[in-house]
């Protein structure tokens, strides 16, 4: 008996072939195999948005070998990704190596583990057809907002930009957000901030002034701070009420797509895209030293928190072995997932949980360690028990004015002996408290009145905005990484540190998308739509008529726009240089073409005097008298050389800096990064900031 399993990676086609035999043959369609052509719309607007698909550029051959091996074989299984992309691929697989879609053909692979891939082949089923009709109906959608939509914003502000249907929605809600810190106005308030120390300790703890015996009193000036502190001068103060309690802290449940690639931007600093790929290579399967090959995880793109219980036994064993009985909550966990989510796959966890990440680092690359330990500790803290924390809550009252004093001590920690959640807005203050008793007089140790103004909103971090677009319900979380890696790639958002910022260019496109476009870049429009398309993948919709009443709206929207902008064009301040035109005088702007960017006469066609375009970092070589100027490699990655290459050969993958070396003299460079700073290159001198 002849079998051909095809998956999509070489990666997962060597793990699963370890665990079929000699009687399978695995290969990779490497991804997908056939697509809408790049170089035209490739839907039929006028025949039922029939899409024009072709065999992708370049796997002509791979196609051709697929279908060899496809009529030599007595079965075939698609066993592509188990989401509505991987049923497209199986689809689209189907069509080209001509397998009846009737066929009992796709399996699934939750997990690359021995187990999974007994289960996957043990249950063959047909092509999910609804699956595939969202999977294109997205697809189309995407590809009508683009091609219609790029070209008219393009014209209008300058060449080679695109407008997508989800990524015009960040990069909408990153602008507000940078309009509400700039409408934001700070208002000043102070804080009566106290360390008292309890009569017969040498310890003092913390605590606000709250109000007097009429209530709270809110401090909006110094004056006002000055003459409570004046009140409070030489008071004798005793704690008049204590309220001791107990509360527990249970663990975050296991991580799902979005939940992943939030922690792994705040505990790793990882960028989603560098998570899903880094999470891809686990599912697949990684090389383990006296193990072999074997998928780590279970599938990556899932919004579902349910966890078989098998994999909770497992971990209930570690967890008991490991730690002791105490350290198990009184019954299995199990998460209720959010409405609407998919249940198709588990939540993310280790599929074979006794593999701890110990066990793993010597085979693996640092990434996959850290990613893999992350979430092995997740799942793992997900089923210990709760941490027991006593809490205590004290009155302390001097002149009439009272102080509050709230804080905890760790009874027993439970599952944060292992792991404990990140928070987009981390507060560093320990609140741990000492054991108070009433009527115990304090000393004021400190009476401080400190100034404090109300914060804007903060930016958006990778992180935030990813949990904002799964709150708001727009885009599915296998898109997060590839949307938030097109606004920056594009130039709409720069990176500011973990920030994210938009740029004048993304104000721009916001600004005529919400102008011209509303229901693209409305909120709650896109987030229908989602919504809309998911009801395609359930079999409620009809793929084509969501299509038609998409597109009958935007056609006319388009044209409109058209129309009223016809001749405008928006001004970017930043396209403008201080360069004059040597033929004709006039002031130079920076001009997109196919090959990037280059310095134009705005003259043009009177005038076509053209320049390089160069990217000066405003330090001089530390070679000649040249400029630094920023250059990429081949594959766009940024070092810096000398204006004056070929003649001079300076050449730095880090940015130089004006500051000298404090040591030597010499220039100093730039690190960026968790260890980043300024250091000195010069041989011998080690100097560091």
């Amino acid at each position: 008996m002849s079998n051909l399993v095809i998956v999509e990676s070489p990666a997962k086609a060597k793990t699963i072939k370890k665990y079929l035999g000699k009687d399978y043959d695995v290969v990779a369609s490497m991804g997908h195999v056939r697509d809408l052509p790049s170089a035209r719309l490739s839907v039929d607007v006028n025949n039922n948005f029939a899409p024009k698909y072709e065999v992708i550029k370049g796997k002509e051959k791979l196609v051709d070998e697929l279908q060899s091996k496809a009529k030599s074989s007595d079965k075939v299984y698609l066993a592509t990704d188990p989401d509505r992309e991987g049923e497209a691929i199986s689809w689209h697989l189907a069509y080209l190596l001509d397998l009846p879609l009737d066929e009992v053909d796709r399996v699934e692979f939750n997990e690359i583990t021995k187990t999974g891939v007994k289960n996957g082949m043990a249950s063959p089923r047909t092509i999910n057809i609804d699956l595939v009709n969202a999977q294109q109906a997205r697809r189309i959608l995407d590809r009508l907002v683009g091609y219609k939509l790029s070209p008219f914003v393009s014209q209008k502000i300058h060449r080679g930009l695109s407008a997508g249907r989800v990524q015009s929605v960040a990069v909408r809600i990153i602008v507000d957000r940078e309009n509400e810190i700039r409408a934001f106005k700070p208002e000043e308030y102070w804080s009566i901030d106290a360390k008292f120390i309890p009569k017969g300790s040498r310890k003092a703890f913390s605590a606000a002034l709250y109000g007097d015996k009429n209530g709270k009193i809110k401090i909006k000036n110094k004056e006002q701070a000055d003459k409570i502190l004046a009140d409070l001068e030489g008071a004798d103060f005793i704690i008049t009420k204590v309220k001791n309690g107990t509360r527990k802290k249970s663990p975050a449940p296991p991580f799902i797509t979005s939940t992943l690639q939030q922690e792994a931007s705040r505990k790793l600093n990882f960028q989603s895209r560098r998570t899903m790929k880094v999470a891809q290579e686990l599912y697949e399967g990684v090389e383990l030293e006296g193990i072999g090959a074997i998928g780590l995880i279970t599938y990556m793109r899932t919004d579902s928190l349910r966890i078989s219980n098998d994999a909770i036994a497992d971990a209930q064993t570690y967890i008991r072995d490991t730690y002791g009985d105490k350290y198990l909550p009184a019954k299995p966990r199990h998460f209720k997932s959010r409405a609407g989510a998919q249940d198709g796959h588990e939540a993310i966890r280790p599929s074979t949980p006794s593999i701890t990440p110990a066990q793993i680092k010597g085979s693996v690359t640092n990434d996959q360690y850290k990613l893999y330990k992350l979430i092995w500790e997740r799942f793992m803290a997900s089923q210990m028990a709760d941490c027991i924390q006593k809490t205590t809550q004290a009155d302390i009252e001097g002149n009439g004015y009272i102080f509050k004093a709230a804080g905890y001590r760790v009874d027993f920690d439970g599952f944060t002996t292992l792991y404990v959640e990140s928070k987009d807005d981390e507060d560093d203050k320990d609140n741990r408290i000492l054991s108070l008793e009433k009527d115990t007089p304090c000393k004021a140790k400190e009476l401080l009145g400190n100034q404090h103004f109300t914060q804007p909103p903060a930016r958006f971090t990778e992180a935030s905005l990813i949990k904002a677009l799964e709150e708001y319900g727009i885009g599915r979380p296998s898109t997060y990484a590839a949307t938030i890696s097109t606004i920056t790639s594009r130039e709409y958002v720069k990176r500011e540190g973990k920030t994210l910022v938009p740029t004048e260019l993304g104000e721009a496109l916001a600004g005529l998308m919400k102008e011209r476009f509303p229901k693209i870049v409305n909120v709650k429009f896109t987030a229908q739509m989602e919504q809309e398309l998911d009801t395609v993948e359930s079999g409620e919709t009809e793929w084509v008529e969501l299509l038609d009443g998409f597109y009958t709206d935007f056609d006319k929207t388009l044209k409109k726009a058209k129309a009223d902008m016809q001749g405008v064009k928006i001004e970017l301040e930043e396209d403008k240089t201080d360069i004059i035109c040597e033929k004709c005088g006039r002031q130079m702007v920076v001009k997109v073409g196919r090959y990037g960017k280059f310095i134009a006469c705005p003259g043009y066609p009177d005038c076509k005097n053209v320049k390089k375009y160069v990217e000066n970092v405003g330090v001089k070589c530390p070679k000649c008298d040249g400029d630094v100027i920023v250059k990429r490699t081949g594959k766009g990655k940024i070092f810096y050389g000398c204006s004056n290459y070929p003649n001079c050969d300076f050449v730095s993958w880090y940015e130089p800096v004006e500051e000298r070396c404090p040591n030597c003299g010499d220039i100093l460079f730039k690190r960026k990064g968790k260890k980043g700073g300024l250091f000195c290159q010069h041989e011998g001198c080690g100097y560091k900031k």
